[in-house]
């Protein structure tokens, strides 16, 4: 309960214990004792009641006075409410906008101006972190290109060499692909934080692009003997960047079957519900403890199923959620029945007309 509730609730039980004073107190003076000295045959003495008329327009004026004070005490604390609510508001991109404050030189003034400086220090030093990210990641691209082309110009040229250094320069050069990929998806999550990357806006038939993905998914799944199928897929149009959904749907095809059982299934399926284009991939796996569901998308996670198993440096469902908050959606990862795991991601449908459409069917 807030501080003005406990304050507000105060006085409202003070209020009324005082009007029920009052009416007893009125009563009394009024009521009860009149009739007692009538009883006494006394009626003179109760003749003059200026002195009661006085001391119960004291105590009723009571509740007003009480009712001013918490209006006074909620004016007080407006604006501490107004900061509460803008604090709530912050997140990592809108460090730069201040926090309101009323210039009165009282505690809560003091209070805004405390967090406008703790929010200017926290986004310098998330910059400093982008700057840094963003400059390692291009001085590490650099030699890590060319580790790559002298391992793959050795494994080329090198028909003569024994079999094990062969497959030690294999390995080495599997392992400089893996650098470099962590290296690209640095760099891409650290432009998308710092507004770097801009993302087309242009109508597109997601079905199109799901069953393309359902391709691209059959050809990863068949060395694991996945089965992959295709359910319900409506037509759905959105707005957004097809290299980015592309990019999307290719990251939860591959952990789909990356974290599959073996002769396990994958099913994806396309609807409509509520305005939103509702995307489902299912597939067969391990059951998932909550814990690796709340922490999935946060960045190098990596649950005790993929250490050491599955091959990733868990980046992808982090440049997923990147994606699909990019186009105006949401994603979650559900652990179903029966040992299944659907990744859920929703997103808005795009209102165009049909020649747009098929204009833009065209082009593809």
């Amino acid at each position: 309960m807030t501080i003005s509730k406990r304050i507000g609730l105060s006085y409202i039980l003070i209020a009324v214990a005082s009007v029920v004073i009052i009416a007893w107190f009125g009563y009394h003076e009024f009521v009860q004792e009149r009739a007692e000295f009538d009883a006494l045959g006394l009626p003179e003495v109760h003749t003059d009641l200026s002195a009661e008329i006085l001391t119960v327009c004291f105590f009723g004026a009571l509740p007003l006075i009480l009712l001013l004070g918490w209006w006074w005490i909620r004016h007080v604390l407006k604006p501490l409410g107004a900061l509460t609510a803008a604090v709530e508001k912050i997140h990592a991109h809108n460090l730069r906008e201040p926090l309101p404050r009323n210039m009165g030189d009282d505690e809560v003034d003091k209070l805004a101006a405390v967090f406008n400086s703790m929010t200017t220090r926290l986004n310098d030093s998330f910059t400093r972190i982008h700057e840094f990210t963003l400059r390692a990641s291009h001085e590490l691209k650099t030699p890590l290109t060319v580790m790559r082309a002298h391992l793959e110009t050795a494994l080329r040229e090198g028909q003569s060499l024994p079999r094990e250094q062969t497959e030690w320069i294999d390995g080495q050069l599997d392992e400089v692909k893996r650098l470099a990929q962590i290296v690209d998806s640095l760099t891409l999550l650290t432009k998308a934080d710092a507004g770097l990357v801009k993302l087309e806006q242009q109508p597109l038939q997601l079905t199109v692009l799901v069953e393309e993905a359902i391709e691209d998914a059959q050809v990863l799944a068949r060395p694991h003997g996945v089965t992959v199928t295709l359910g319900e897929c409506a037509d759905a149009v959105v707005n957004g960047d097809r290299h980015r959904l592309r990019q999307l749907l290719l990251i939860l095809s591959d952990n789909a079957v990356k974290y599959n059982r073996p002769g396990g299934t994958i099913g994806i399926t396309l609807r409509h519900t509520a305005g939103m284009a509702e995307l489902r991939i299912t597939n067969t796996s391990d059951e998932l403890p909550q814990g690796m569901l709340d922490t999935v998308f946060d960045r190098f996670a990596r649950g005790r199923n993929a250490q050491g198993k599955v091959e990733g440096c868990g980046l992808g469902l982090t440049i997923a959620q990147w994606i699909v908050q990019a186009h105006g959606g949401t994603i979650q990862l559900l652990a179903e029945d029966a040992g299944r795991t659907t990744a859920l991601v929703r997103l808005p449908l795009a209102h165009t007309t049909q020649p747009a459409i098929t204009e833009q069917l065209a082009g593809v």
